[in-house]
């Protein structure tokens, strides 16, 4: 698949790997519509794009406001013609000193963001895709969606959702022309994970995981879960019982 003439609508674009996806997508001809909350940031990439040959938009808005979501996508519609692929990236981590209680209101802002969200950016551009009988979904999920982690119920149980709900549209739309990528990475160097104290198994420079995450949408592949040694530990604990995944997960020292 080439980018030439792609018109690609991708949500937390403001920094980290959507910042990463958004440069790289320019340098290969596509055309970028950035949207995150912080549109200081989201100029400054759609700059970067420029710059470098890439088309660029910028549209500030909050993924968990569907309607503004919406008329983002409107517009995009309205200037291009179309979406070709859209790239629900938004999200949080769920560590944070308050969440070790996990207090309603905190889990609520995850699961809003992460799981909500990308439901959100689904709702703003499959109907098209549906009536043109072509198009892409591509979901950032994470491996911490396979079972329960320590520290991380918010963030496991929205990456879990957020999974499991793009399957499902997987499936509804299969024979109609419309592809569907689930993407589980393990931990990036990011400003996600900046400064943590906490271990980070195998943890991966953000260059390779954004080459990593091109290559699948271009292969249009269905599920791509890296580095391989986290994804086989992962994939391993499915078929773990209960009393031998607790011991050993119970005992991890990183979160996410």
């Amino acid at each position: 698949m080439g980018w030439n003439k792609k018109i690609v609508f991708l949500t937390g674009a403001s920094s980290g790997i959507g910042e990463g996806i958004a440069i790289t997508i320019a340098k290969k001809g596509g055309t970028v519509c950035l949207v995150a909350r912080r549109e200081e940031e989201l100029s400054r990439i759609a700059a970067l794009c420029e710059e470098i040959g890439g088309t660029a938009r910028v549209f500030p808005c909050d993924v968990t406001d569907a309607d503004a979501l919406r008329s983002a996508a409107d517009k995009v519609r309205d200037e291009f013609g179309r979406i070709d692929i859209m790239i629900a990236n938004a999200g949080i981590g769920g560590s944070t000193a308050k969440d070790k209680y996990l207090l309603p209101e905190v889990v609520k802002n995850v699961i809003d963001i992460n799981l909500l969200g990308s439901v959100n950016s689904v709702a703003a551009v499959l109907p098209e895709m549906i009536e043109n009988g072509s198009g892409q979904l591509v979901a950032i999920s994470s491996l911490a969606g396979f079972r329960g982690l320590p520290r991380s119920a918010a963030y496991a149980a929205s990456k879990a959702g957020m999974t499991t709900f793009f399957e499902s549209v997987r499936l509804d739309v299969q024979g109609g022309g419309i592809a569907v990528t689930i993407i589980q990475p393990g931990f990036i160097k990011t400003p996600l994970t900046f400064g943590r104290e906490s271990k980070m198994p195998y943890l991966m420079e953000l260059d390779y995981a954004v080459d990593r995450i091109i290559r699948s949408i271009e292969n249009k592949v269905k599920f791509d879960a890296f580095p391989w040694q986290l994804a086989f530990l992962v994939r391993a604990g499915l078929i773990f019982p209960a009393w031998l995944y607790d011991r050993i997960a119970g005992g991890a020292k990183y979160r996410v």
